[in-house]
């Protein structure tokens, strides 16, 4: 496992954004772990969480495009945060983009979007903290083609959580990629963070220990990806 991935997960634990126990998610499902990018919250971390995003949109995508796009709410500070990074790390000016949940009707920025406008000939990367279904694309990818003739290149995550889509039994990072024609990708999956931390001391004590473990493998026997 990269060097950047065995960081990235130390620093979801030490910033409290990747917590083990009993959570139950919007889908209803009861989870051991779960992941709140929202989390984030000084400039440290946000500095971080930029460069760890930039790593592995470089790792995966290169450099070849024009525009990262943050849907509301939680993209848009990671976009932000990513477009600084890959100036800082690779010296390329990325433009961000994010839309907004109300259209603004007053001022020069009115319309649905912040930050760049999207152009005819734009390729994005989507970005997001992480999909557990892959729900919102149904709503994002139409906004963003419906914007300007642009190509959506692929979209990154923190964390593929490696569990059933909505057509239950693809990962919701391989049905949007079948539904939609681009690549789906993460920095780290939950596979390299058990791997990464099973039964090691993170920030002074063991976050996933036998019973964790345990709870972990029970969730993907029911839910897990085939």
């Amino acid at each position: 496992m990269e060097q950047y991935k065995q960081e990235f997960i130390e620093f979801m634990v030490e910033s409290d954004v990747l917590k083990f126990g009993e959570f139950t998610l919007k889908s209803g499902r009861k989870s051991p772990f779960f992941m709140n990018a929202g989390a984030y919250v000084t400039g440290s971390q946000l500095m971080r969480l930029g460069e760890y995003y930039a790593k592995a949109i470089h790792d995966n995508y290169g450099d070849d495009f024009d525009v990262l796009f943050g849907p509301a709410y939680k993209g848009i500070p990671i976009s932000v945060v990513t477009a600084v990074a890959y100036s800082k790390l690779y010296g390329k000016e990325i433009r961000y983009c994010s839309d907004r949940k109300e259209e603004k009707d007053h001022g020069a920025d009115k319309g649905s979007f912040l930050g760049s406008s999207l152009k005819d000939g734009d390729r994005v990367i989507m970005i997001e903290d992480v999909t557990t279904s892959g729900k919102s694309m149904e709503e994002t990818v139409p906004k963003v083609k419906g914007a300007a003739n642009v190509e959506i290149l692929g979209l990154m995550v923190s964390l593929n959580r490696m569990e059933v889509g909505l057509g239950g039994e693809k990962s919701a990072l391989e049905e949007i990629q079948e539904n939609y024609g681009f690549r789906a990708c993460a920095i780290v999956s939950m596979a390299e963070v058990v791997e990464h931390l099973y039964n090691r001391e993170c920030q002074g004590r063991v976050v996933i220990d036998d019973t964790i473990k345990a709870a972990i493998d029970r969730y993907y026997e029911e839910y897990g990806c085939k």
